[in-house]
């Protein structure tokens, strides 16, 4: 090809990729100084919110205890600045575009947008002391749902699930505080690091835990009671979308499972709909479950023996 031809194709396909048809609700059109949220500042802003949660399993590791008050403050005025920063830049993501003003989410000038922002990540900081408690209890749960477990180190250390949750608690809360893009990025690098998983905007109760974890999918819109546990590969999902009469998916319409409190859901299972799963009840394995179940009952496959397993006595007659 010559550098004609060349020239000739590296314009065709500018002209294509940048044709209004071709980007259709693929662009987003920047403001001047109003950047998007920041992947990099959103990871040290949860490295903060963990070390400042679990002191000494994450962070700085030789943190001691008659320094942790000041550690700790350090942490909580360095994650605030982050904090409000990218709250400030997930409030311009979300508001209309204007042509001759920067981004002004509250109506008012951009110093008020930034106090409100500022704010918001103030309300936020001011739930750390319950956001902890409510993980202390999903450290319980998980210590006390799995045998191997040495110490609560060690499920705070290695176990997916408490990473996993750090991230969905706090998104959780700022879900709650109606900021938006920035708890899905949040959870959305939770299901990266862990396998797992769950919409900022799910409601969870305390004692919860996860299993292994891997492949959990937990929806929007579900609720989720205490003293539940679920297994790898378990999914809380909708049985589908209502439509309005563009053939759009509705948005906001509560469509994923409601699990009250002590539920076991064991793995790969898959709870599809608005469905209410009882209190206390017991889901096994590679079960579908679409209807609602009544406290207490149980659903499960039956084991079926085939004849490998008549003939080798489960592998000891080989």
């Amino acid at each position: 090809m010559s550098s004609e031809q060349t020239t000739h194709v590296l314009t065709q396909t500018v002209d294509a990729l940048s044709g209004k048809e071709s980007l259709k609700g693929l662009f987003h059109e920047h403001r001047d100084g109003d950047p998007l949220p920041s992947a990099k500042a959103l990871e040290e802003i949860i490295e903060l919110a963990r070390a400042i949660i679990f002191p000494g399993y994450y962070g700085h590791s030789s943190v001691k205890f008659r320094t942790i008050k000041y550690q700790i403050g350090v942490n909580l005025e360095r994650m605030h600045k982050l904090l409000s920063q990218q709250i400030l830049a997930g409030l311009c993501f979300a508001a209309p575009v204007d042509e001759t003003d920067d981004c002004d989410p509250t109506g008012k000038d951009a110093m008020v947008c930034l106090e409100y922002a500022s704010d918001l990540a103030s309300r936020l900081i001011a739930r750390l002391p319950e956001v902890r408690r409510i993980l202390a209890t999903d450290v319980e749960a998980a210590y006390n749902g799995d045998p191997a477990a040495q110490g609560f180190g060690e499920i705070i250390s290695c176990y997916p699930v408490i990473k996993a949750l750090i991230n969905y608690r706090i998104a959780h809360e700022l879900v709650m505080l109606g900021v938006p893009l920035i708890p899905r990025m949040i959870t959305e690098m939770a299901h990266s690091e862990t396998g797992i998983d769950i919409h900022p905007a799910a409601t969870i109760g305390e004692h919860f835990t996860i299993d292994h974890g891997t492949g959990v999918v937990i929806g929007a819109t579900c609720v989720i009671g205490n003293n539940v546990k679920l297994y790898q590969g378990v999914t809380l999902g909708a049985i589908s979308f209502p439509l309005d009469e563009n053939g759009n998916p509705i948005k906001g319409i509560p469509r994923h499972p409601i699990l009250q409190d002590d539920v076991v859901i064991y793995a790969n299972a898959t709870v599809l709909g608005r469905i209410t799963i009882g209190k206390g009840c017991v889901i096994g394995a590679n079960v579908w479950v679409t209807r609602d179940m009544q406290p207490y009952t149980r659903k499960y496959n039956k084991e079926k023996i085939n004849n490998l397993d008549i003939e080798f006595n489960h592998g000891t007659g080989i």
